[in-house]
């Protein structure tokens, strides 16, 4: 019914599809509606509602403005977190509702059902809502096989403009002008189009979107246009990579040591590892299991493991850790978890003592908090081998700390820890299983991981419950922070506020204080003497405070989930990955959460400013860390990944590209085989694309054309398939015929054919000299029918008894009958 519906449904000059309308749908047995009356069929307007991702409190207000104007609205939920998520949401802005699908009289009503958008029919005085139009729709289920780790970083177009500057891997460097829809022989394809230098352009067809990449050079980079069919593309490449060499020569001995060190192969899981398992109170996510099978596999392996854990806060990289940790007293080894301050190794302490609480394992913290007789105590119990975890931040690095068996390292938000300390660390690592964890990996790491230097593991998908931070930059004004923080007081939660000035920090502590009578306000600053800190944090957490005034200190570790308002003042002066770290203090539960970014209403902010709150502000759906990393390379410019004199050659090429040729690199010094695969063209005269009324939105459909294009199996199309199938309904004709047109190029590619085309009731096939084909089986379809012709330079030409759909069929029949 209105929005995206299937591909052939007839839509109105306005572009709202037509809803027949006559007996409610009953029909009589003849399949004609049973009540027509003097009309077959009259048209109601059904335009789509608004998306209220990050708006969620605007999406209550309207829905209490219709309720007030006596409006019927239906809220279908196609999963039953959907419908728990709703219910808390209605019931947290008082809004009444009925919550059963029997009850279509009531004025608000939450359904069961799958709707991949809502829509308003102004006639019937009706608004419809979906799931999705709230929330973030559910990372695809896997149906099989890994997604490459530089899957999840690379850009997926979402955030494409008109204007933007794009590369091309064969053409360079162009500039991005829409899309559009174009005759293509007797049928009709969406293209992208690209400028190039000297206004040429290219049409590209969408089904070729793997050949694109929008570009990320660093801050304000203006990267120069290639010319369409020029050399200097290719030239700029062939530079990159001669420079690219010396660097990865560095890296690969990196690499070369960490092969030949042999370190410890751990056991299996024990039936007590099982037992373990089994009592953690949530239900693990997809990338969990994965993340958790990647770490096993590694620890059970000769190789030490030098693994980062990307993830979100509060996604579960600590459960993982824990169970990594388990295995490794298990085999009687000790485990060193590393935290970059006091408060978050006194959290991880807190929360592995009540995890293994039930089993015999000994965990110590060692803290500047205990006096020198209870530290020597810990030194001396660690060396014997009497404590089995032991949880610290840089002083378990000191030359005192001596282990007696040291199996595995676990190191959170590696990247805050300064350079001698890192040192010390690369002296541990090098016959120890390392596990690294972070929620927003810095560039070097990244980059590391994802040119297979280091191993990397990401957790995507948010645990059930998980609501979006609803993010706003807004101006600092009296009126704003008072509603924001009653707002909180009132249902019961508590704040944080961030003033990053230690100096004024107590002015602002007499300013809220005024500005909501009876608001307790604590302060707590890393300037405090240490037990004071702990003190204020402790009071905070159990609850004797209704606001936390605080420095940047509460960046890494606070974990309370009652707190679910944060306020960052003068936000314009935090770096992306900073920003990004302070919202994820809150939005720890199951209730909705709010960043507010304050800046100040009478100043200028720098691009790079707004830049950053721009991004914080998009990148607020759940499970953006990884393009909250990608964004902050752009903004901060990319010359830091591995030393100045690369920033030139990012700037040439792009980051993805450079990153796709280092990979390239990198692989070819160490020997591996790298087979030039020839990019198949082919044009069969099928309708392949994906229609406007099944998804609205360009960027989205961007989105998807180049998930379908970038797709390396079979599996990967299917899980893409059933992401389309949960998210926008049924497949059309259109979309079917374009998964099964990528599915036949990906297989003709393998084999070595330059092009596969439909001449009227034939097809043509070019074959490259060193194509995959078997001689006899050639000779064999030559010798079956006269009409199947075969030139020495290499064209098969046989006929097409089929059309439509049908010929791609049959030309996967035909490739794979001939496949060597």
């Amino acid at each position: 019914m209105g929005g995206e519906g299937a591909g052939g449904e007839r839509e109105t000059a306005g572009g709202t599809p037509a809803v027949p309308v006559g007996t409610g749908g009953r029909r009589d047995t003849g399949g004609t509606p049973a009540l027509l009356g003097a009309f077959e069929e009259f048209r109601l307007r059904a335009p789509q509602v608004d998306r209220y991702t990050n708006r969620l409190p605007e999406f209550t207000s309207d829905v209490k403005r219709g309720h007030e104007s006596g409006r019927r609205q239906v809220f279908f939920a196609a999963t039953k977190g959907g419908h728990e998520k709703v219910e808390r949401l209605l019931k947290e802005f008082d809004v009444p509702f009925v919550a059963s699908s029997d009850a279509l009289q009531a004025e608000i009503v939450i359904a069961s059902g799958a709707l991949p958008r809502g829509f308003d029919f102004e006639e019937l005085n009706l608004t419809v809502y979906s799931e999705w139009d709230l929330f973030e729709p559910p990372t695809s289920t896997r149906v099989g096989g890994r997604k490459r780790a530089s899957e999840a970083f690379v850009t997926d177009l979402r955030d494409l403009k008109v204007g933007d500057y794009i590369v091309h891997v064969d053409h360079g460097v162009g500039r991005f002008h829409g899309l559009q829809r174009i005759p293509f022989g007797p049928t009709e394809r969406e293209v992208m189009e690209i400028e190039y230098s000297g206004g040429g352009k290219l049409l590209m067809p969408m089904e070729n979107l793997n050949l694109i990449q929008k570009y990320s050079g660093g801050a304000d980079s203006q990267p120069k246009l290639d010319k369409l069919g020029g050399t200097a593309w290719a030239r700029t490449k062939d530079s990159v990579k001669k420079a690219m060499r010396d660097m990865a020569d560095e890296l690969l001995k990196l690499y070369a040591t960490r092969q030949m060190v042999q370190g410890h192969a751990f056991s299996k899981d024990s039936p007590w590892q099982f037992e373990f398992e089994d009592a953690f109170e949530f239900e693990e996510t997809e990338d969990q299991e994965s993340a958790i099978d990647d770490v096993k596999s590694d620890m059970e392996s000769r190789k030490p493991m030098d693994r980062l854990l990307c993830g979100d806060v509060g996604y579960g990289k600590t459960e993982v850790a824990m169970r990594a940790a388990f295995k490794s007293v298990m085999d009687g080894k000790q485990v060193v978890v590393l935290a970059p301050t006091t408060v978050l190794a006194y959290q991880h302490y807190r929360t592995f003592l009540r995890r293994f609480a039930s089993f015999p394992v000994t965990i110590e913290l060692m803290s500047r908090y205990y006096s020198a007789k209870e530290q020597k105590a810990i030194l001396a119990k660690l060396e014997t081998g009497e404590i089995d975890v032991l949880i610290g931040t840089h002083r378990v690095l000191s030359k005192d700390i001596k282990f007696k068996d040291i199996g595995l390292l676990v190191i959170d938000e590696e990247q805050r820890f300064g350079v001698g300390q890192k040192e010390k660390l690369k002296q541990i690592k090098k016959a120890v299983d390392v596990l690294a964890m972070s929620a927003t990996p810095i560039p070097r790491t990244l980059h590391m991981s994802l040119v297979g230097i280091r191993d990397i593991s990401v957790i995507e998908t948010p645990p059930k419950d998980r609501l979006a931070i609803q993010t706003a930059v807004v101006p600092f004004t009296d009126d704003f922070i008072r509603e924001a923080l009653e707002f909180e007081v009132g249902r019961g939660g508590q704040i944080f506020f961030v003033h990053n000035r230690v100096e004024s920090i107590y002015v602002m502590k007499e300013y809220l204080e005024k500005l909501v009578p009876g608001i307790k306000v604590i302060v707590g600053h890393g300037q405090m003497e240490e037990r004071e800190l702990e003190r204020a944090m402790l009071a905070f957490i159990q609850r004797e405070y209704d606001v936390l005034l605080a420095t940047t200190i509460i960046e890494n570790g606070i974990d309370i989930p009652a707190c679910n308002t944060i306020l960052i003042n003068h936000a314009e002066r935090f770096g992306l990955s900073q920003l990004y770290q302070l919202r994820g203090r809150v939005g720890r539960s199951d209730r909705l959460a709010f960043c507010y970014l304050l800046v100040p209403s009478d100043k200028i902010l720098t691009s790079d400013a707004r830049k950053r709150l721009a991004a914080i502000q998009e990148f607020s759906d759940l499970g953006a860390g990884f393009r909250i990393a990608a964004k902050d390379l752009e903004i901060r410019g990319s010359g830091n990944i591995l030393g100045g004199e690369q920033s030139g050659q990012i700037a040439a090429v792009g980051f993805e590209m450079y990153t796709r040729l280092l990979e390239e690199t990198i692989r070819e010094m160490k020997g591996e085989r790298i087979e030039e695969e020839v990019e198949t063209s082919m044009n069969l005269g099928v309708d392949i694309y994906i229609p406007k009324n099944y998804i609205s939105e360009e960027n989205l459909r961007m989105t998807f054309y180049k998930k379908i294009a970038s797709a390396s199996t079979d599996d990967r199309l299917e899980e893409i398939r059933n992401e389309l199938r949960d998210r926008f309904g049924a497949l059309p004709q259109n979309v079917e015929n374009l998964i099964r047109f990528v599915q036949v190029k990906r297989f003709a590619q393998h084999m070595g054919v330059v092009s596969i085309v439909r001449e009227g009731a034939r097809a043509v096939i070019k074959l490259t000299a060193q194509a995959k084909v078997d001689p006899n089986k050639l000779l064999v379809l030559i010798q079956e029918d006269p009409h199947v012709k075969f030139s020495p330079n290499g064209v098969l030409t046989f006929p097409l008894k089929v059309q439509g759909p049908e010929v791609i069929d049959a030309i996967e029949a035909t490739l794979r009958g001939l496949a060597a």
